[in-house]
C-alpha cells in the first residue's frame, strides 16, 4: 500500500520502475522513485478520522507511507483530495500520476531529514538562479520576449514583497541583495513544514522562486506560471515546430506537477474543515 514522490523527468514516457534509485533531487539527495503501475487490487476508497489526523481506507486496509508509517494528513480537504487520486485510478494503479499522495508521503517520512529552516533556506537559494532573472541579449526577439513576459511578474514580486530582484544577462547571474533572501526567509517561515515541503516541489517544476510565490499568491494561474518557466522553449517551438509526442506531453505532465504542488500548498495551509465529503462509500 505504499510508494513515494518522485517527480518524473520531462521526457515523452512515464518514468520506469524502479526501487531504492530515482533520479537526483534538490541538494543532490536521491528522491523517491515510486513504481510506473500496478493493477488495482481495492475496490472502495474512503477517509476516516484517526487520533492523528484524516486516514485514507483502501477497502478495510489503511494506507501507509514507503517507511511504513499510517498514511496521516491534517486537514479533511487534503484526505478527500488524496482519497480522490486513488479512487480515479482504474484497473491499472500509474503511480506517477498521484502527486498528491506522494507528496504527503514526502512531508510524512521527510527522507531527506531536514528541518523547517533547511526547507526555507533550500527554496531561498533558487533566487541565484531564478529562470525569470537570466535574461539574453541574443537572439534579440526572444531577449524582447523575456522584458514583455517576466518583467511583469518581477516588478510584481517586488512590489508585493518590498524588496529588490533585478535581472541580468551576465551567466553569474544577478547580484540578489542579502536583505532581499531574509525578506523571503521570513515570508516563507509563515508556512509549516507540510505546506513547505509543496512549495519546494513548485519551486523545482518552476525552476524559479518568482513563479511560484506569484502562483501561490494567486497573482497568475497554473498556465500563467508553466508558460513563462518555459519561455525559452515556447520561442524555439514557435520558430522550429511542435513535437506533439513530446513537446506536447511535456507541457501536459508539468502543468500537472504544478497544479498539484499549488493545490497541496493551500490544501496544507487551509484550517477550515469540508462540511460535505465529496467522496461516498
Amino acid at each position: 500500500l505504499w510508494w513515494a514522490h518522485s517527480p518524473p523527468a520531462r521526457l515523452p514516457r512515464p518514468p520506469p520502475a524502479a526501487s531504492g534509485s530515482g533520479p537526483v533531487g534538490p541538494c543532490g539527495r536521491r528522491a523517491y522513485a515510486p513504481p510506473a503501475e500496478r493493477k488495482r487490487f481495492y475496490q472502495n476508497v474512503s477517509i476516516s478520522q484517526g487520533e492523528g489526523g484524516y486516514e485514507i481506507n483502501l477497502d478495510h486496509r489503511k494506507l501507509k507511507t514507503p517507511q511504513a508509517k499510517l498514511f496521516t494528513v491534517p486537514s479533511e480537504a487534503l484526505a478527500i483530495a488524496v482519497a480522490t487520486e486513488w479512487d480515479s485510478q482504474k484497473d491499472t494503479i500509474k503511480f506517477y500520476t498521484m502527486h498528491l499522495t506522494t507528496l504527503c508521503n514526502t512531508a510524512l517520512d521527510n527522507p531527506t531529514q531536514r528541518n523547517k529552516t533547511q526547507l526555507i533556506r533550500a527554496a531561498v537559494k533558487f533566487l541565484e538562479t531564478d529562470t525569470v532573472c537570466y535574461r539574453v541579449e541574443e537572439p534579440p526577439a526572444l531577449a524582447e520576449l523575456q522584458k514583455n513576459e517576466w518583467d511583469p511578474v518581477v516588478t510584481w514580486a517586488e512590489k508585493r514583497y518590498n524588496v529588490t530582484i533585478g535581472s541580468s544577462t551576465s551567466i553569474l547571474g544577478p547580484n540578489i541583495p542579502a536583505s532581499t533572501k531574509e525578506t523571503f526567509v521570513s515570508h516563507l517561515a509563515s508556512y509549516n513544514m507540510w505546506a513547505l515541503q509543496g512549495i519546494e516541489f513548485v519551486i523545482t517544476q518552476l525552476k524559479s522562486l518568482i513563479l511560484s510565490m506569484s502562483l501561490i499568491d494567486r497573482h497568475i494561474t497554473v498556465e500563467k506560471a508553466v508558460l513563462l518557466s518555459r519561455l525559452e522553449e515556447e520561442y524555439q517551438i514557435r520558430r522550429w515546430g511542435n513535437v506533439e509526442w513530446a513537446h506536447d506531453y511535456d507541457l501536459c505532465e508539468l502543468r500537472a506537477r504544478t497544479a498539484a504542488g499549488t493545490l497541496f500548498v493551500h490544501l496544507c495551509s487551509e484550517s477550515s474543515t469540508i462540511k460535505h465529503k465529496l467522496l461516498q462509500d
